[in-house]
């Protein structure tokens, strides 16, 4: 009886692996190629409402340096070697004076030896772009660097469902098909960066991918407790440290002088950072427009713990207070009406991040 019952396990299971009578299949055949799809096809390739300027010339990443909070020197160091161990994209702000953030801006470096003549596209927010590249062409003076808007490129975030070696491996061998094919420098759970010339099809770049709704991925940013853009890092009200730039990769306490270090340091130095940037989830989806901006959230004895900062539906990012992240907390709307509200740590944030 155990031997017949065997048998039909058997025959079934070859059913459903599509294996017929007297077929046999090898180890690692199809296997592999069943698993390089399944990576493939698991992979989304987002738009993204992102802007990119160029910055071209001898003084290109010298002019940066002074103007955003990362080493830009990790790109180009001195003497303007280049070698393939370098990282193709770094993640800092732009501060104000006052030490808070202008712009957040991912910068990636585009010439690929020595030789070349330095060459960098910097990116933003589609909405301020032009206040952007006001903002650099104030400090150029009489810097040897050339700062145009890059109409004729296409960005895209490239994010694998299930984030694998082989998927990243993938995508390593679809570099010499666009302008750039990068790991996202702010933390792994981004994917990857993407930028394309106009009327590229990315399935083309990133075989067995399909288009996603930008929605979604805002949707996954916000799960994540990633800031992007104008409205989850307001123009001169943001912080770089209580929006975690230090955990994303997107501060250096090494280099020179920049706009804005000395507030930045002095807090860095003294280690007391009451607030930061937190996903949240909400009771119920609740449209964005609904929330005006700024929102307080409220502890259950009705004190202030923080403001709201950004979400679609029942997902955002919320500045709390580290305080009150495990008490019930709600956020005030119009109309005398609440919301109840989850903070929680994201799991890429340092270990030692105390809790």
């Amino acid at each position: 009886m155990l031997v017949r019952a065997f048998a039909a396990l058997r025959r079934a299971l070859s059913r459903r692996l599509g294996l017929g009578p007297g077929k046999r299949r090898l180890s690692g055949e199809g296997g592999g190629q069943a698993a390089a799809a399944a990576a493939a096809a698991a992979t989304n390739c987002f738009p993204l409402n992102r802007a990119l300027l160029r910055l071209r010339g001898p003084e290109a990443a010298t002019f940066l340096q002074g103007l955003l909070t990362n080493d830009v020197t990790q790109l180009t160091p001195p003497g303007g070697g280049v070698s393939s161990a370098l990282p193709r994209a770094l993640y800092a702000h732009a501060l104000n004076v006052q030490g808070r953030c202008l712009y957040d801006v991912i910068l990636y470096r585009i010439q690929k030896n020595s030789q070349e003549e330095p060459h960098m596209l910097l990116e933003c927010d589609a909405t301020v772009l032009d206040s952007l590249q006001k903002h650099l062409k104030l400090y150029k003076i009489r810097r040897k660097v050339n700062i145009t808007a890059c109409l004729d490129l296409c960005l895209w975030a490239v994010v694998p469902e299930e984030p694998s070696e082989e998927a990243s491996r993938k995508l390593q061998q679809c570099a010499n098909k666009a302008v750039v094919v990068t790991p996202d420098p702010r933390v792994d759970v981004m994917g990857w960066r993407l930028i394309t010339s106009q009327g590229t099809d990315p399935l083309e770049i990133v075989p067995g991918s399909h288009i996603g709704k930008v929605e979604d991925y805002h949707r996954h940013r916000y799960k994540q407790g990633i800031p992007e853009g104008i409205k989850d890092l307001p123009c001169g009200v943001a912080l770089p440290l209580e929006s975690n730039l230090a955990y994303m990769n997107g501060i250096s306490f090494t280099k020179g002088c920049y706009i804005g270090q000395e507030l930045t340091a002095r807090t860095h130095h003294m280690g007391v950072i009451r607030k930061r940037l937190l996903p949240v989830r909400l009771s119920s989806p609740v449209p964005s427009e609904s929330i005006p901006d700024g929102a307080e959230v409220l502890s259950e004895s009705g004190k202030s713990a923080g403001k709201y900062r950004a979400g679609g539906d029942e997902f955002g990012i919320a500045l709390l207070r580290l305080a009150n992240i495990h008490e019930p907390l709600h956020l005030k709307l119009p109309g005398d009406s609440r919301v109840s509200l989850t903070a929680s740590i994201p799991k890429w944030w340092p270990k030692s991040v105390n809790k």
